[in-house]
């Protein structure tokens, strides 16, 4: 998957709705209405976060966890498993890749 199609995913499972590309006028960043303002109208609008790139946006989606997913999905799809430090120098983008098998939304990329 790409960042994008992560952030996407990602942001879809922690409650964003009508999320799409803002345009060349802000950066193509991806916005749409946050889960505390879900269809709010134009205003209502914010930035997505980057969790693929943001270690404190992807604390924010783990907390969408539930405890089964938190305390034993979660740490096998990073590996811990093998080594349990692994989770604790997890980037960003590890724990967003394990974030979305644990969700079940991660898409192998065909080569």
């Amino acid at each position: 998957m790409t960042d994008e199609q992560m952030n996407v995913a990602i942001s879809e499972a922690c409650g964003w709705t009508d999320i799409h590309d803002s345009g060349p006028w802000h950066n193509h960043k991806l916005w749409g209405y946050p889960p505390e303002l879900p269809g709010q109208g134009g205003n209502a609008y914010k930035y997505m976060p980057d969790y693929v790139h943001d270690l404190n946006a992807m604390h924010e989606a783990e907390k969408t966890l539930t405890d089964d997913q938190r305390e034993v999905f979660y740490p096998r799809n990073l590996g811990a498993w093998q080594r349990p430090f692994n989770v604790i120098y997890a980037t960003a983008r590890q724990r967003a890749e394990a974030f979305l098998r644990v969700m079940g939304k991660w898409e192998e990329v065909a080569e």
